[in-house]
């Protein structure tokens, strides 16, 4: 690459990865808050739910690196041509499409990054996710006591614990325990804390007692100073992970098990994942085409460039907005997946088009919109 492209793609590069970071930064931001149940009611640490919130970013990648490669192209093209930057490269003899090479190669390095997330590193960390959920949700030693209040983590079993210490020491703690049958027992005691024997939950009690009916009628009592308590009844072993398709790699997705009752049920629905995981990393290209046919498709412009960029601006999102309408559609006809890459190709088709137009029918920002006149003017200089 020559040293004046070099240039220019650097200018190009630094900014779409500030963009990208801040854009990332604000996705880690929203998932810390939609994930915070996992922390107040599944009680789980903070490195678990610091590893949901990272496992959940890379389905953003595809939303947020073609944002953040439109909002970098604008802003350093911007850069560029004003401080007639660009002027200085058609004067020097480069051709257009060599001034636009580099802005190009980001595009396309930008869409083969969110391919390669789309296809492996979505679904490689989105089951990971689903398994720390699944974790969370399931674990009933981390929900087995709430402070100050009566919870039945589990069917047939009741537990009070007034206080909970960080270290996990439950004072003062009740259970009322139900067997199928119908008997019976309460246990009390002085502390109690939650330990892992054998990858099972124990709650081992301290200085307590233990009090049921037998058959007869007949109370039981007895203290003790240490008694054990097995958990393993109570845990759900009938509930298992059932990946959806945002998990389901690009071959599971094209290719369901139809034996199976969800793949049946929802084959559309992973069809139209797939086709996304394919689609959507063109929105890379088409956006950098409209953010070179905002400021280097009507030429230069002493005036500034705030009309052109916030025409292309709006044009982008609605365009964003129509692929996700699209997207959505397509989960009841599959027919409509073609369309899923037309949205973003026909972005990038009428960018280039209005980078390699003529010249001499171009009259400033106005002929980003087709429909209005246009005039007749030299090269490089619009109204």
């Amino acid at each position: 690459m020559p040293l004046i492209e070099r240039y220019i793609f650097r200018q190009l590069l630094w900014p779409t990865l500030m963009a990208t970071a801040a854009l990332a930064a604000v996705g880690l931001l929203s998932q810390s808050l939609g994930q915070l149940d996992i922390i107040i009611e599944q009680r789980q640490s903070a490195w678990t739910y610091l590893r949901i919130i990272i496992l959940a970013m890379p389905q953003l990648a595809n939303l947020i690196i073609p944002i953040g490669v439109l909002v970098a192209a604008l802003v350093a093209l911007n850069k560029l041509q004003g401080d007639q930057e660009l002027v200085v490269c058609y004067a020097s003899g480069m051709s257009r499409w060599r001034v636009i090479s580099p802005a190009v190669k980001l595009a396309i390095l930008a869409t083969l990054t969110c391919l390669a997330i789309n296809l492996w590193v979505q679904p490689a960390a989105y089951r990971e996710y689903r398994k720390l959920i699944f974790q969370a949700k399931t674990d009933l030693a981390a929900m087995l006591v709430v402070e100050g209040q009566f919870t039945d983590p589990a069917p047939r079993l009741t537990v009070y614990g007034q206080t909970v210490d960080p270290d996990g020491a439950i004072h003062n703690l009740f259970i009322h325990q139900t067997t199928e049958a119908g008997q019976s027992t309460t246990y009390t005691a002085r502390t109690g804390r939650v330990v892992w024997k054998n990858d099972s939950p124990i709650l081992v009690m301290n200085k307590g007692s233990t009090q049921e009916f037998s058959d007869r009628g007949v109370l039981n009592y007895l203290s003790f100073e240490e008694y054990t308590l097995d958990l393993r009844p109570y845990l759900n072993t009938r509930e298992s992970i059932r990946y959806k398709a945002s998990d389901r790699y690009l071959h599971e997705l094209f290719f369901p098990d139809l034996t199976l009752d969800y793949e049946r049920k929802n084959q559309k629905r992973m069809v139209a994942e797939g086709h996304s995981r394919l689609a959507s990393p063109l929105y890379a290209i088409g956006f950098m085409a409209m953010a070179l046919a905002a400021v280097i498709g009507a030429g230069f412009s002493r005036m500034g460039y705030g009309r052109r960029i916030a025409l292309v601006g709006a044009s982008a999102a609605l365009v964003r907005i129509i692929g996700f309408a699209v997207q959505a559609a397509c989960d009841d006809s599959m027919a409509l997946n073609v369309f899923q890459y037309l949205i973003p190709l026909a972005a990038a088709v009428w960018g280039f088009e209005q980078i390699f137009r003529s010249v001499e029918a171009r009259t400033g920002w106005r002929s980003l919109v087709p429909f209005l006149p246009a005039a007749r003017q030299p090269m490089g200089i619009a109204a």
